[in-house]
């Protein structure tokens, strides 16, 4: 049962440190482009 509990707390610890890594390192932002695209209207 010690064996299984130090287990899941190493995945916890592993986790954690992976989800800090991640907000760190990873690019969360997205790109700032202005698209312009027409707009077609029904001009009868």
């Amino acid at each position: 049962m010690g064996r299984l509990i130090k287990f899941i707390f190493f995945l916890i610890v592993l986790g954690t440190i992976g989800l800090i890594g991640y907000s760190y390192f990873g690019d969360l932002s997205s790109p700032n482009v202005e698209i312009i695209q027409p707009v077609p209207t029904d001009d009868s």
